[in-house]
């Protein structure tokens, strides 16, 4: 039975065009090619990257903050309170007035205390600045470390080099869908899920059909502007404010060329007119243009948030620094389409 879904799901006709086969891609003569076997070890890899990342955010992130002056904030707990506790964690962090009244009767509070109560449960749980700095310090030492690398394996064009590039984006992007639940849970929580998965997906769809030179230029250009919103958000924490505004501004920048301009109007357009060129269109090809279509449709989302705050910085009284959708971690993550000369496997 395993057996029967597992040749099922590896047919040829579904992801390779109709003049190639699994077989075409097998090493032969001194010619290696990408398999999927080799992604693999990127579940182990993400768990240490988990490890890796407590270690520097508690050894390295830490010591950085005091020497900045950020502190944790500590919050007035709430007194324990079973009934408001289980609304809290069952229904709504924010009761409606109708839900306050029935509480304040099942709790013997007045509606003003629970409400006060509720207030405060919330900003118990409110992520404090040193979190947040911890947590933008090790992605912005990752997007940092990335954005050489993969000008390295670009310039490179070795399998291994690539390899090796492919291995530590989709680590990282595993380890951010195990930690999840206890990162700071931000306004687009729900894009960031469907974003890690549709990037892990093109990841792995892009290496296990050997479209990996195109592929390692599309993830350097969407890492290049996560190492500009991180450095931003981190000078926004240590409060240094024109440092920070300037950084924004560029981020903003780069970010609209990058995913509004580069990736639709070159690199999409690679995946939906130069495949037909060469054979007919086939399954694989409609699933992957409409996973790009997806992080277009992302792009185009973080990019109307962006767009606001610009607005009301230039012409309103709010700073980015102070904005609070400034907060929430917009990343675009890679992206990879086919380049025009895929029909022939790439080394």
């Amino acid at each position: 039975m395993f057996d029967t879904l597992y040749d099922c799901f590896w047919w040829d006709r579904i992801w390779l065009p109709v003049n190639l086969t699994w077989a075409d891609l097998e090493d032969r003569d001194g010619r290696v090619y990408a398999k999927a076997s080799h992604l693999y070890v990127t579940v182990p890899y993400a768990l240490v990257f988990l490890l890796v990342r407590y270690t520097f955010e508690r050894f390295i992130a830490t010591p950085c903050a005091a020497s900045l002056g950020i502190k944790e904030r500590v919050h007035l707990r709430v007194t324990d309170n079973p009934i408001l506790e289980l609304h809290y964690l069952s229904h709504t962090r924010s009761p409606g007035q109708s839900a306050v009244d029935g509480l304040s009767k099942k709790s013997g509070l007045s509606g003003r205390q629970v409400e006060r109560w509720f207030r405060r449960r919330r900003n118990q749980d409110r992520p404090g600045v040193l979190k947040k700095f911890r947590e933008a310090s090790w992605r912005f030492v990752f997007y940092l470390f990335t954005f050489f690398g993969g000008i390295l394996a670009l310039y490179d064009s070795m399998l291994e080099s690539q390899y090796w590039y492919y291995v530590l984006e989709m680590s990282f992007y595993g380890s951010l869908l195990f930690s999840i639940t206890f990162d700071v849970k931000r306004k687009d929580f729900k894009e960031q899920i469907v974003h890690h998965l549709a990037t892990l997906t093109l990841l792995s769809f892009s290496w296990c059909v050997n479209y990996i030179r195109i592929g390692t230029l599309v993830m350097l250009v969407h890492d290049s502007s996560d190492v500009l919103l991180e450095s931003a958000k981190l000078f926004n924490y240590a409060k240094w404010e024109r440092t920070c505004n300037a950084l924004f501004v560029v981020f903003a920048i780069v970010f609209m060329v990058t995913r509004l301009i580069i990736f639709p109007f070159w690199l999409i357009h690679c995946t939906w007119v130069y495949p037909v060129e060469h054979y007919p269109p086939f399954f694989g090809y409609y699933f992957f243009n409409v996973m790009l279509v997806v992080l277009l449709l992302l792009h185009i989302f973080w990019a109307y948030l962006i767009l606001r705050m610009v607005r009301k910085f230039l012409f309103g009284k709010v700073r980015p620094s102070r904005d609070y959708r400034f907060r929430p971690a917009w990343s675009v993550y890679p992206a990879l389409p086919f380049s025009r000369d895929t029909n022939i496997p790439q080394v």
